[in-house]
């Protein structure tokens, strides 16, 4: 079988950074606490100061539940356009786990702050005790850039 991705160059480092610097939310993939089966949730996404992916959630969430008992997690990051074929538009899947920073924690209040800055709605619940922030460690990741467009990149690549 060939290969089916293509080497990483800058052009695709610039695209997945970019993919991960204008995401407003994302599809989580979990594996469901008890069962091990897949779980996918929309959620909202932002980065640290850093560029690190992040997310604020409730620990009410059943996906929390499932970070909570295994870290390891997916996102999908990328939307298709109001044209074509959604197939054609970028999109970047990045692979690793999430580590948690709640209240009290060391930078939460600051990670707080910056994070209304691109959500500013969360304001209304994001002192809530049951809410946390979810700090996504890339491991690697997958982007399609399109038809024929495939890259595998690192957390290197991503600048991270």
């Amino acid at each position: 079988m060939p290969e089916l991705t293509q080497p990483t160059d800058d052009e695709a480092r610039a695209l997945a950074r970019q993919l991960i610097d204008d995401a407003r939310f994302a599809a989580l993939a979990v594996n469901e606490a008890g069962t091990g089966l897949p779980l996918v949730s929309r959620v909202a996404m932002g980065t640290t100061p850093e560029g690190r992916p992040v997310t604020l959630i409730s620990g009410l969430a059943h996906h929390t539940k499932a970070l909570i008992d295994d870290p390891r997690c997916s996102l999908l990051l990328g939307e298709p356009g109001e044209k074509g074929d959604p197939l054609t538009h970028p999109r970047l899947t990045l692979m690793g786990h999430m580590t948690f920073l709640r209240h009290g924690d060391t930078g939460r209040d600051d990670l707080a702050a910056h994070y209304l800055q691109s959500h500013p709605k969360s304001k209304l619940y994001i002192d809530f005790p049951d809410f946390r922030f979810a700090l996504f460690q890339v491991g690697k990741a997958y982007l399609n850039g399109g038809f024929a467009r495939a890259y595998t990149l690192t957390a290197e690549d991503l600048g991270l």
